[in-house]
């Protein structure tokens, strides 16, 4: 079951992350077309404070993730209401007086960022601010409304959105230049009107009756707001520390030389930051999945997400790289295709192979920082962020530039990924007491974490004769537990009713349906936990539904459990039946 989630949510997730870059890799493309390299630096100037409401939106969004993903993991649908209505309330509470600050001081702003008080690159970094700032709202609230989307298995809606937001940035674009000549504030009002279709787009279904999420102001507390805060710190430190190190490799960019290997830079990071979404997708199912297991205790269940996650970190790590590396000429010429821009050209190609040496290190950190943070581990993660996008490449980039130059500067992603790798490494290694590759001590578990295996049935089911090998076994373990006989009969009972039902009803004719049934057993408390992945259904809401003499297997079940939950979420039914021994 886990193998087939993380499929499906990876590709979903690594296009999320592309709808943080990929107006600004629009943006850029049509700059370096049509505006000049002058107006690309000006770009790359502007870059930190643009960095810097992504890492708001982005603190928001992983802390939906971090908070939703434990209350779905425990089955309550209250509280992720209550995470739903308390994050839009906070983007909404922070956005809007975001907006009218930036702007109010954009001149300001550019003067802090390097372009100086005056003169075109001055004027060219504000216009460009003061246009990308009025989408904050709606750049921030696509950001919160992606995993909800992903929670509620609506990954086909979040890709028309990013095609919608794709269409309307590049239409937008081509306005601003050829109709209204409106310069780099039309590239920055661009990409936010391009925000707000995507935006647009996507509320159709939040406003819908299907919508499995309910917005309710009586829902917004401020202690939900202090959880959701906290979730997302250490994204904050991952954005806050690459706003840090992008200021200071401009500085260092323009102490070697010109404002040209700042243009470079700007194209090089926009280039780079689309192709390792790959990283950020591996991160986001890396957070999302832990959260949920690590709620549930679910210790193999982790391990195998961090062997499959690293091992699509080298796969698509590898394949990407040799794609950048290959048609890094190539691509740099989308952006600067002047034949007088040659060194530029020439510049951010050079540094765009460098780049491509640290995707598969760089993966595994986003899948190690983003299970810490999953799992609780709040100070490791804002660690392991600040020595990646901070520490580590700013210090690689000032020593290596003091003897190749800017050659040197441009190893700053490569040495910096693999330097945190081996900080990471290193770390385990003396947490475990010797060198290890094997999973498990990567996860940095207390050793009486997860239920034990004695106390812990888990079974696959395919067909109707896995359901009632699956009841037959659950009887004989609870007997192996000292259970009385009628409890032995309550459970079996529960497998045979509940998993007999998806299967009769739920799965397809093509076999492809999977159902995973989980007993844990803990004193004189037992939890069944169901997952599967069939279309949508709540037992919970459809029993009072039905007549007096209908359903009445489900409601056998319901009638013996001490508490049942169900949640919907990322395209499986959840559902926990907890029963008390008498």
């Amino acid at each position: 079951m886990i193998r087939k989630l993380i499929r499906q949510m990876l590709a979903a997730q690594t296009l999320a992350a592309l709808t943080v870059s990929l107006c600004l890799l629009i943006d850029n493309i049509m700059i370096g077309r049509f505006l000049g390299v002058d107006a690309i630096a000006a770009y790359g100037l502007a870059n930190p404070i643009l960095m810097l409401t992504g890492a708001i939106g982005s603190l928001l969004a992983a802390g939906v993730q971090v908070v939703c993903s434990k209350s779905l993991g425990s089955g309550s649908r209250e509280e992720t209401n209550r995470g739903y209505s308390s994050a839009i309330a906070l983007m909404l509470g922070i956005s809007l007086p975001l907006t009218v600050l930036v702007f109010l001081l954009r001149g300001p702003l550019a003067s802090a960022m390097g372009a100086g008080n005056e003169g075109e690159l001055y004027r060219e970094t504000r216009d460009y601010l003061g246009g990308f700032v009025l989408g904050a709202p709606a750049s921030m609230g696509a950001l919160v409304l992606v995993p909800f989307l992903q929670m509620a298995g609506k990954s086909g809606l979040l890709i028309a959105a990013v095609l919608g937001m794709t269409a309307a940035d590049v239409a937008f674009d081509l306005l601003s230049i050829h109709v209204f000549h409106a310069g780099m504030f039309g590239m920055g009002l661009a990409s936010s009107l391009s925000y707000y279709v995507a935006v647009l787009t996507a509320l159709g279904y939040f406003l819908s009756k299907k919508c499995v999420f309910s917005f309710s102001p009586k829902l917004v507390s401020a202690a939900k707001i202090r959880e959701l805060v906290k979730g997302g710190v250490p994204t904050v430190f991952t954005m806050a520390s690459s706003v840090v190190f992008v200021f200071l490799m401009n500085r260092i960019l323009l102490g070697l030389g010109s404002s040209e290997a700042v243009a470079a830079f700007s194209v090089l990071t926009t280039i780079g930051n689309a192709g390792n979404c790959i990283s950020t997708g591996i991160g986001g199912v890396s957070l999302t999945l832990s959260g949920i297991l690590f709620n549930e205790e679910d210790r193999n269940g982790l391990k195998e997400l961090v062997r499959r996650l690293s091992g699509y970190a080298v796969i698509l790590g590898a394949a990407v790289g040799v794609l950048l590396a290959v048609f890094a000429p190539a691509l740099v010429q989308i952006f600067i295709p002047e034949e007088n821009a040659r060194n530029v050209q020439e510049l951010t190609a050079l540094g765009l192979r460098l780049f491509a040496l640290g995707l598969i290190p760089c993966a595994f950190v986003n899948v190690l920082k983003n299970l810490y943070q999953g799992c609780g581990r709040i100070r490791l993660t804002e660690i392991i962020s600040v020595l990646e996008c901070a520490v580590m490449p700013a210090a690689a980039a000032f020593l290596l530039s003091r003897i190749w130059g800017v050659t040197g500067a441009w190893l700053y992603f490569a040495a910096g990924e693999a330097l945190t790798v081996l900080c990471a490494v290193l770390y385990v290694w003396k947490r475990n007491g010797a060198p290890t590759l094997a999973a498990e001590p990567f996860l940095l578990l207390r050793g009486n974490f997860g239920v034990k295996p004695e106390n812990l049935l888990e079974t696959d089911i395919r067909s109707l004769e896995d359901v009632m090998k699956a009841a037959k076994a659950a009887e004989d373990f609870c007997r192996r537990n000292g259970q009385s006989e009628r409890m032995c009969s309550h459970i079996a009972l529960c497998i045979e009713e509940m998993a007999g039902n998806t299967v009769i009803h739920g799965f397809g004719k093509d076999g492809k349906n999977h159902l995973s049934v989980r007993v844990q057993h803990s004193g004189n408390r037992w939890v069944l936990r169901f997952r599967d992945d069939c279309s949508a259904f709540d037992p919970v809401s459809y029993v009072p539904a039905g007549g007096v003499g209908e359903n009445l297997g489900i409601r056998l079940v319901t009638a013996m459990a001490d508490d049942i939950r169900y949640t919907y979420s990322l395209n499986l039914n959840n559902l926990t039946i907890l029963l008390t021994a008498s």
